[in-house]
């Protein structure tokens, strides 16, 4: 170690340490987003001091990355004009105080990432980490496998080191999705330790009881697994993603009807899996108020203020596109459907390029895309992760734009070599 140093001259061991570091920091940010217990949480006070120190030592935006920061800015001007609508503001500073953030902590991984492909790496891999450990926690705590693990659960669903089981299951989708893109493509080696990831990770959203996890689990996976066969020219490699499909579909369904064999889980179950509840369906139930906001949006252009609808309506608008026009008035409404039709448009636009981004930009998209349809009927605007997704994609949609004008692949020292997908912890491989 010593005599390799010693050839190596000193600006570059400290590139090399600075590149160590900040990948760690970087992945020790983003699986902080799996524990939130409680506000301020601890992402929270982690990401703002990471965002300072990196800003101190050179945060750029590029030209790429600008868009998603104006988009953002418009929103929050929205929202503060709608928070004139209001006669008593309560919390309201505070509430987008929050969006504030979150929508910096975008804004900072599409320019990280843009700069430093390698950094991908270590944000799958912190990610996934998190959510193995808040997974097995679920899991754990929903069959009360210690004292006190009730902390674990809400309404007798497994919540894992979050407040809701519907905010706890999507967090886990991508994990689950990357570690499947690494079973149907990566090496026969790593593939026990992906497929125990990956069952943790599907028991665990099984045990949220959300439909709409369940809903964008399999939506997820289906999509990778149908990319991945389509874009392959390899008709080897098409009967492996055939053969790993079925095998790993058979796995979760066995793992699952051995679950239902629990009475307490099949009554769950039973009920959960009914597509309209009561308070879906009821006079005055989310379906009802989705028409009733909407209307009231006709009268309010400039909106009512934020969580003002719950106030009037009993419960939250848990519809995005509601959210905004309530919440941002119709200035933030037309910025965040920009934002989301931008994102959504700029990562298929090179979703099947050849890069070695390109398996991190896959996942990202496809469950990004699930999460704006599962935000037609959850609210979501303060989860931590959806941020996390976009800024991903636009940090992959910049990494193009800096190869188109390169007019080659990324420096080395800059990217991930395709061998690298292949990770001693589960990831997709070449």
């Amino acid at each position: 170690m010593s005599a390799a140093a010693g050839t190596l001259p000193r600006t570059a061991i400290d590139a090399k340490l600075v590149a160590l570091t900040s990948s760690v920091a970087v992945g020790l940010g983003v699986g902080l987003a799996g524990f939130v217990q409680n506000e301020p949480a601890p992402y929270e006070l982690y990401m703002v001091a990471l965002i300072g120190i990196w800003a101190l030592f050179g945060l750029a935006i590029s030209r790429t990355t600008a868009p998603l920061l104006v988009l953002w800015i418009v929103y929050l001007i929205g929202g503060m004009i709608s928070m004139t609508q209001m006669g008593d503001l309560k919390d309201t500073p505070l509430y987008l105080a929050v969006t504030a953030f979150l929508a910096l902590t975008a804004v900072f991984v599409a320019a990280i990432v843009e700069k430093r492909t390698g950094l991908l790496r270590p944000i799958f891999i912190g990610w996934t980490l998190a959510a193995c450990l808040t997974g097995l926690l679920g899991i754990l705590g929903y069959f009360g496998a210690f004292p006190g693990a009730e902390r674990f659960t809400l309404y007798d669903r497994a919540a894992g080191a979050f407040k809701d089981p519907n905010v706890f299951g999507p967090f886990l989708v991508l994990p689950a999705v990357w570690l499947l893109h690494g079973l149907v493509t990566g090496r026969l080696m790593k593939m026990p330790v992906q497929a125990a990831g990956l069952l943790i990770l599907s028991f665990a959203i099984f045990l949220s009881f959300s439909r709409g996890a369940w809903g964008l689990y399999a939506l997820s996976a289906l999509t990778v697994c149908a990319a991945v066969f389509l874009n392959s020219s390899s008709n080897k490699l098409r009967l492996r993603i055939l053969v790993m499909a079925l095998i790993g579909m058979g796995v979760i369904a066995l793992a699952v009807m051995v679950a239902l064999q629990i009475p307490q889980v099949a009554t769950l179950f039973e009920t959960r899996a009914q597509l309209v509840q009561d308070y879906d369906g009821a006079r005055l139930g989310r379906f009802a108020r989705y028409g009733l906001g909407f209307a009231l949006a006709m009268e309010h252009p400039l909106g009512i203020g934020p969580l003002v609808f719950g106030t009037i309506f009993g419960e939250d608008t848990h519809n995005i596109w509601l959210k905004a026009l309530m919440d941002y008035g119709w200035l933030g409404f037309a910025a965040y459907v920009s934002l989301l039709v931008f994102t959504v448009a700029a990562g298929f636009r090179i979703l099947f390029r050849q890069r070695v981004w390109q398996p991190f930009l896959l996942c990202a998209w496809v469950v990004f895309v699930g999460h704006i349809l599962l935000g037609t009927v959850i609210d979501m605007d303060h989860w931590r992760h959806f941020y996390l997704l976009m800024g991903i994609i636009w940090g992959c949609v910049g990494l193009e734009a800096r190869h188109q004008a390169s007019g080659s692949a990324a420096s080395p020292a800059n990217s991930i070599a395709p061998r690298n997908y292949a990770l001693a912890l589960p990831g997709p491989s070449n």
